[in-house]
């Protein structure tokens, strides 16, 4: 979702010159269609990337790479046709591997030139470094000057001098009106399943604890909750404006580290968080260690959480 997220307003800075399409999956189509209800979309083919309770991220897509590799295969075949179909000139590709065509310009979009993977940062980063090199064009959304990145190490690699950084992508945007301070705390639930689930479900243990008056963001299309707590209030899926008022009108706000999370919070000028990093997933440790560098955020295991008081 975070990479649909963020191609929001590039999508919304193309269209004012360009006829734009966009691929969707049915993970993305909630919020490209509320976002862009008018343009035209084609359906391209998960990844459908899921995430075990136990296995390192690296060690989960290992066991997944033959089937990673045909949806790859697949899409990049699908490319060919659309591009013929509907005569496109250029290509832009928010890490999806296969989506590059030889006969016109493609461009990819990533923040990890530099993967942090522990043991298999080196394999990793070659496996990733061989695709960017198929397109024509790269584009890192962070600062170029170290002093400013938002994404430390992780968007620096000295085999792309040429990357072009485009800044901070965020679809949201801070409110036009002064807004108070609502809420003690918001809790973001995001990413694949099974952690997103454990991820609310222990953070609604947490709330059992606690009077304070608490947002409960919960994603898209998910089953509505039922006998929470008075103090608690549920958005199942907000809009981008009420997300940005959400976010700035409360104190403290407990996420997972995702890096399309954090480029929301800067945007927002709320950096008062406590991170949870999703077990086992390298990249989303990485971030939380430097924005606690950075923003002296908080960070908490999620197998800790219960030793949080709110």
């Amino acid at each position: 979702m975070g990479h649909a997220t963020r191609c929001v307003p590039l999508i919304k800075q193309l269209q004012e010159s360009n006829k734009v399409i966009i691929g969707i999956t049915p993970t993305t189509a909630t919020i490209f269609n509320e976002e862009f209800p008018e343009l035209q979309k084609v359906i391209i083919e998960p990844y459908n990337i899921t995430y075990s309770k136990f296995l390192p991220i690296s060690i989960k897509l290992l066991f997944d790479s033959l089937r990673i590799l045909n949806v790859i295969k697949k899409e990049h075949q699908q490319l060919h046709q659309i591009v013929k179909e509907y005569e496109i000139n250029v290509v832009i590709s928010d890490n999806r591997f296969g989506l590059y065509h030889k006969n016109v310009e493609s461009i990819y979009i990533t923040h990890q030139l530099n993967i942090q993977a522990d043991v298999f940062s080196g394999i990793a980063n070659k496996i990733h470094h061989y695709y960017i090199k198929k397109f024509n064009h790269l584009w890192v959304p962070d600062f170029k000057n170290a002093s400013e990145a938002l994404a430390g190490d992780l968007s620096k690699h000295k085999k792309f001098a040429n990357a072009l950084y485009i800044g901070i992508l965020s679809r949201l945007k801070i409110p036009q009106t002064v807004t108070t301070k609502v809420y003690d705390y918001l809790f973001l639930i995001s990413g694949p399943e099974p952690q997103r689930t454990e991820f609310e479900l222990r953070l609604l243990e947490l709330s059992n604890n606690t009077t304070k008056k608490i947002a409960l963001v919960r994603g898209n299309q998910m089953l509505s909750l039922t006998n929470t707590p008075t103090h608690i209030s549920v958005y199942n899926a907000p809009t981008a404006k009420e997300l940005s008022e959400l976010i700035t009108s409360s104190h403290t706000i407990i996420c997972r580290s995702g890096y399309s999370t954090l480029m929301d919070l800067y945007t927002l000028k709320n950096t008062n968080c406590i991170l949870v990093p999703t077990p086992s997933q390298t990249e989303q440790v990485y971030l939380a260690d430097f924005w606690r560098q950075k923003f002296n955020c908080k960070i908490i295991p999620e197998h800790k959480l219960r030793s949080l008081t709110l």
